[in-house]
């Protein structure tokens, strides 16, 4: 028999939890809302086919989780993302793999701070364009030609730019070309090179941003990723982990939505970057981004490829101190029956 005793004893408990910090709500009880963010490139369609076709609204019906609140963001650079997602204000993430890297070494083995890969995303043609025409090849860039990224060090164009460099010049100068760069969005930075008229000399782009640049006469291009990368994912998504071990259901259904993104955009380019544009805005057509979609070396997949790579990379520099030993170690179990690298 439950007495007024026993009532007020629970009472108690449950009022000394929510003061300790603890979230209290029903057993097995799942989020209803999921706060999103995505970058402006087209390494971050599938997201944004999922946010301009309501597929994770959808697939949470289907899946009997009830509605779903999407709570959509568009946030660039691995520090600003990084930021967010350690603020808590944050559920998912797509970033490039670099800045994924850097918080998952950073946070592993601290409980409430861990983040885990949810699944590989995309890769493309990124490439650094240059407006001054001495810039041919990376050696010829001095102190006075300055380089944009979205974000210095750790953003996915900052660690690609270094493994570039590492290559041409020796591991030991890997850092290079780091006192060049500048941290600015792509929109920003695409704006500042096709001007002409700031410090801005080059841009690592990513569509449509890279194909915008190059169609003006005055912009040529120095270097590709693909030219050292091959087709490893760029981008990524990414959670914290706690989020992820506490919705499984919810994270089954965002990696359902997400594969069927991604078939979405093979089956038909021009809805997909009809969709593109009507979330980004840009100034690109949509038949300029049909382009991009069916570049060859452009692809969108949840399994991840080569991502274990710039952990390797990025711990031989010691840019961080945990290195994964394989990239299952990387991305939820979930995952782990695909064929990822």
């Amino acid at each position: 028999m439950i007495t007024k005793r026993h009532l007020l004893t629970a009472t108690a408990a449950l009022g000394t939890a929510g003061a300790l910090g603890f979230n209290i709500r029903p057993a097995h009880a799942e989020v209803n809302r999921l706060r999103v963010s995505h970058g402006y490139g087209i390494l971050y369609l599938p997201l944004i086919v999922m946010r301009d076709q309501k597929m994770m609204e959808k697939q949470a019906e289907k899946a009997g989780l009830g509605g779903m609140a999407m709570e959509w963001q568009t946030l660039d650079g691995g520090n600003v993302i990084n930021d967010a997602m350690l603020a808590g204000s944050l559920d998912i993430a797509g970033t490039g793999s670099p800045g994924f890297i850097t918080l998952w070494a950073k946070a592993r083995g601290i409980p409430r701070a861990e983040v885990i890969g949810v699944s590989g995303m995309s890769t493309c043609a990124l490439v650094l364009n240059a407006n001054r025409p001495h810039l041919k090849t990376l050696a010829d860039f001095t102190p006075n030609d300055k380089i944009a990224l979205p974000g210095i060090k750790t953003s996915l164009a900052a660690v690609v730019l270094q493994m570039l460099v590492a290559k041409q010049f020796g591991a030991e100068n890997y850092a290079k070309l780091d006192p060049m760069t500048v941290g600015l969005p792509h929109p920003e930075a695409a704006q500042a090179l096709l001007s002409g008229k700031t410090e801005i000399a080059a841009h690592f782009a990513s569509p449509p941003f890279s194909i915008i640049e190059l169609n003006n006469p005055s912009i040529h291009k120095v270097i590709a990723a693909s030219d050292v990368l091959g087709d490893s994912t760029l981008d990524v998504i990414f959670a914290p982990k706690r989020f992820v071990d506490a919705n499984p259901r919810t994270m089954q259904v965002f990696l359902a939505a997400l594969d069927e993104a991604n078939e979405f955009i093979s089956k038909d380019p021009m809805a997909a970057a009809q969709a593109f544009n009507r979330v980004t805005r840009t100034t690109a057509t949509d038949e300029d981004v049909v382009k991009m979609i069916k570049d060859p070396d452009t692809r969108f997949s949840a399994t991840p490829h080569g991502v274990l790579e710039y952990s390797r990379f990025m711990h031989s520099v010691g840019t961080v101190r945990n290195r994964a030993d394989s990239w299952k170690d990387l991305f939820m179990p979930a995952l782990h029956d695909r064929q990822g690298s």
